[in-house]
């Protein structure tokens, strides 16, 4: 709990003067005004967040938070359990997609086991930080106590402190856990006070029942649960996930640390609203990379005010998502590191 506390308090907003010195300089580079478009506003928050008018996003690491659910009990999806582990596994040999991705953007995938039904060997590549096997199932009590909720985002704030202290000066947020989508759309129904049927999609693969039968259950989990909307701790403890509380942690971690995050689809938004509702400071940090095919991805990113830079109609997961952004960040900083401005062109010219 300390860590959790100490983090919260000392995160700060984004350096708002390097922000204003960024957007003057980006004004007056030799194109016409506002003509990059996004490219331009992600340069500004990453001088923002870094503090540095030429902001370098050179050392990229995705953290994959992986971990089961309880609530496969209820028959939710078609995938059984075991391609967790499997999954996990997977990951430090690099045969995931989120790997394949991160080969070509030069980014290092680290793999977390934070609560992963099955043993992972040590020796795997995986760092094993495993606060229970899974969750509980939600549609009978609450997923995990208050106590493990907090050690998941103490595990996410440690692994990130640790790669920062590497070198990382970016971070993704990844995860594999089937049935990890129920949760997600579990607590973004508490958050917006909607039907669940409306942020409830198919997931890696929905169970016999259909979507109906999935929103039945987090309509189900919510009323046995009854968590409260105005504490985001709550509401991650009794309908949530352990690899959702760990990316949450992910994100307050690199918030401390003035470090970009690049958050995936649905489930890691997610955990970037947690994020929010335990400290608002920590969206100057957040960096939305891609609009997932879930239909409360948008639900979600609308109501914590981003807007996701690609639509490539993807819903794996992993962090894949961060993973192919990486490129758009690199080109940002290149922008404000390589074109000059008309004053500066012309001076060239002179000589």
């Amino acid at each position: 709990m300390q860590l959790l506390q100490n983090t919260l308090q000392n995160i700060q907003g984004a350096d708002m003067k390097t922000r204003e010195q960024a957007r003057k300089r980006i004004d007056a580079l030799c194109k016409p005004p506002g003509s990059l478009g996004k490219l331009e506003s992600i340069a500004v928050q990453l001088s923002g967040i870094t503090g540095q008018l030429y902001p370098l996003v050179d050392k990229k690491v995705i953290i994959v938070c992986a971990a089961d659910h309880g609530v496969c009990e209820e028959g939710v999806t078609t995938n059984p359990q075991d391609v967790t582990v499997f999954q996990t596994l997977n990951f430090p040999q690099g045969g995931t997609g989120v790997c394949a991705i991160a080969n070509i953007t030069n980014a290092k995938v680290v793999t977390v086991d934070v609560g992963v039904k099955e043993e992972i060997p040590h020796g795997a590549g995986v760092i094993i930080n495993k606060i229970k096997y899974g969750t509980d199932n939600i549609a009978k009590g609450p997923a995990m106590s208050k106590e493990e909720a907090i050690q998941a985002i103490e595990v996410g704030i440690h692994v990130a402190t640790e790669e920062i202290a590497k070198g990382a000066n970016v971070l993704g947020t990844g995860e594999m856990g089937i049935g990890n989508t129920t949760p997600s759309a579990a607590i973004l129904a508490v958050l917006t006070g909607c039907d669940p049927i409306e942020v409830t999609g198919f997931g890696a693969g929905v169970g016999n029942g259909g979507i109906a039968h999935k929103a039945a259950v987090i309509k189900k989990a919510i009323e046995v649960n009854q968590p409260d909307p105005q504490d985001g701790l709550d509401v991650l403890a009794k309908v949530g996930g352990l690899e959702i509380g760990a990316m949450t942690g992910i994100i307050l971690g690199a918030a401390v640390h003035r470090k970009p995050v690049v958050i995936d689809g649905f489930i890691s938004t997610i955990a970037a609203l947690i994020a929010y509702k335990l400290e608002p400071k920590v969206k100057d940090y957040i960096i939305p990379s891609h609009a997932s095919e879930e239909p409360g991805a948008k639900i979600a990113a609308a109501l914590l005010g981003i807007e996701p830079m690609l639509h490539m109609n993807m819903r794996l997961g992993e962090g894949s998502g961060a993973a192919l952004a990486f490129p758009i960040l690199d080109a940002a900083c290149s922008m404000m590191n390589n074109m000059v401005t008309l004053e500066e062109a012309m001076q060239l010219l002179a000589k």
